[in-house]
């Protein structure tokens, strides 16, 4: 199967393509494909993943479940905007 790289975040999309970029994710989701999303606008990685990895620096500072890291306090406080 081959492989193809979006060169851009989510941001750099118009909302309409990012509304269908999100469904297509999620299409391949319910297929059971593993995707690796590298993305910065964390709510919509939240919206299509079933893990998360939080980076700093170039190192992984937060793993686990994508319900685990929207309660993370940390990770709620500099990420999702949320005290």
């Amino acid at each position: 199967m081959p492989r193809r790289v979006i060169p851009y975040g989510v941001p750099g999309f118009l909302p309409v393509v990012v509304d269908q970029l999100l469904g297509v994710l999620g299409e391949i989701r319910k297929q059971d494909i593993t995707v690796l999303l590298v993305e910065q606008d964390v709510f919509a990685a939240f919206s299509v993943a079933d893990r998360g990895y939080v980076m700093e620096t170039g190192r992984i500072v937060r793993e686990g479940a994508i319900s685990e890291l929207e309660n993370d306090p940390e990770v709620r406080k500099a990420y999702l905007g949320v005290d």
